[in-house]
């Protein structure tokens, strides 16, 4: 499917560390956009479609915090790395209690740069698996849902919510696990402190120590300067540890130190600090499973399972399908400013047989790219993915009202062939539409189907469409 390589945004008015950032950007495979300052940063966001935010703190008068302001009101889950001077660091450190995922301090190291670029591009992989708050926002804690056993996690949200006790949630990628943890520190008297969010699954093994807890100036190679940890970060508010079955069995001692004690120590640290932390964790691995295997700490997992909350998959909670549907329905269609408002009988059955191996992520998917496609007000059979098709009554792209058929798999050329065919066709479908939508802009064209310009025209010439864009 549609493909490229990743698109980063560069914002510094010294051309010199632009020019530096980008080349090693662009040799690790990347490709950069280099601007100037916060307005042409904001108009680049407005342009293209970015997949990170390099930029410097201080640019004039509109700076790296209005860059931030911009992205977490627009588009709140790109991860924004902030660049500072060394006497700046505490409000680089507020940019990251509002949102900004992480900062380097000049004079920074090189290393240290591409280690936080790749880290948030990992983390927002990995956070695309799972329900964010921004993809809800309806219904009890904004989450959409009448089964019983979600309006049992109410009870617990309503019971522990304005509370310290650790919370341990559990369920399937996909679940809204995150959608818990916000909703337990926004309706505890922490909302107006810090929310700071760890994906533990994209931390490297031997950088967990100085993410978790930070580090001192020359505590190792590449530490230019001291940092704070996400436990300073998190202080008076609330720390969510996501797939915290990955952290490393050595590492789980300190962390259980940690939350037993109230207290953290820095990499290269000759002192304690104390820190008021309410702690939130979640997993998709069952952690008694990972305790048995000796990958998981017996005791740090009854201090985390003070209170468990369990996530049913969707799969589950059939009779919720419904409801997120129309709730997608109207995002997508008001996002792509197409009049799709209703699903045919077909579509519906298919999206109610198929048994959601992603979850509501994996609905939310469906119908944003149903939106795409739809050719008028309804999403019919031949809309759906082909997976989802599948669960139509006479298999893949069958059933009643599909006027589009997928053809045979045992058609000449083999399966191999057959898939490749059918790639190429849904791939030319889809930048026709999207060419279709943005009146023949490439650029914007680009923006919609998430590739940068470059990979659209590659794959326009290869697709021969380039006709379309003379």
């Amino acid at each position: 499917m549609l493909g490229g390589r990743k698109q980063i945004l560069v914002a510094d008015d010294e051309a010199n560390i632009r020019r530096v950032v980008s080349a090693q950007l662009q040799a690790d495979g990347h490709d950069v956009h280099e601007v100037g300052d916060g307005a042409q940063a904001i108009e680049a966001l407005k342009e293209h479609h970015i997949d990170a935010v390099v930029t410097d703190l201080r640019m004039g008068t509109i700076d790296g915090m209005a860059v931030l302001r911009y992205c977490q009101e627009h588009c709140a889950d790109l991860p924004v790395i902030m660049i500072t001077a060394y006497g700046t660091i505490d409000i680089a450190v507020e940019a990251m209690r509002l949102g900004a995922f992480d900062f380097v301090a000049k004079p920074f190291d090189l290393a240290e740069l591409r280690n936080v670029i790749a880290k948030a591009l990992r983390t927002s992989e990995l956070r695309t698996r799972d329900v964010q708050i921004e993809g809800l926002g309806k219904g009890r804690y904004k989450i959409i849902s009448n089964d019983p056993a979600m309006v049992d996690v109410y009870g617990i949200l309503d019971k522990v919510a304005d509370t310290t006790a650790t919370v341990l949630i559990s369920g399937e990628s996909g679940t809204g696990k995150e959608l818990i943890a916000r909703a337990l520190h926004e309706n505890s008297s922490r909302k107006d402190k810090p929310f700071i969010r760890v994906n533990c699954g994209a931390i490297p093994r031997d950088l967990m120590e100085a993410e978790l807890f930070g580090y001192e100036r020359g505590s190792f190679t590449g530490a230019v300067n001291s940092k704070p940890g996400r436990f300073e970060l998190a202080h008076a508010g609330t720390l969510f540890l996501d797939e915290i079955g990955e952290i490393p069995v050595e590492m789980q001692v300190k962390l259980l130190r940690a939350i037993q004690e109230g207290e953290i120590d820095r990499v290269g640290g000759i002192k304690p600090i104390t820190v008021d932390v309410r702690l939130i964790a979640a997993s998709n691995r069952e952690l008694k499973k990972e305790i048995a295997a000796g990958r998981f700490r017996e005791d740090l997992y009854y201090r985390l399972n003070v209170v468990p909350i369990h996530l049913p998959p969707l799969r589950e909670r059939r009779g919720d399908i419904p409801l997120l549907v129309e709730h997608f329905l109207g995002v997508y269609a008001g996002r792509f400013k197409k009049p799709v408002s209703q699903l045919s009988a077909e579509a519906r059955d298919a999206l109610l047989a198929y048994g959601w191996p992603g979850n509501i992520r994996e609905l939310e998917n469906v119908i944003e790219r149903c939106v795409l496609l739809a050719d008028d007000n309804t999403i019919r059979l031949r809309d759906l993915s082909t997976e989802v098709r599948s669960t139509a009554g006479s298999g893949a792209g069958g059933g009643a009202g599909d006027d589009d058929e997928d053809g045979d798999p045992n058609a000449p050329g083999g399966l191999k062939g057959v898939v490749r065919e059918r790639t190429r066709a849904l791939e030319r479908d889809l930048i026709m539409k999207a060419l279709d939508q943005t009146n023949t802009n490439v650029t914007q064209a680009a923006r919609l189907l998430k590739i940068s310009r470059k990979s659209l025209q590659i794959k326009m010439k290869e697709l021969g469409l380039r006709e379309l864009n003379p």
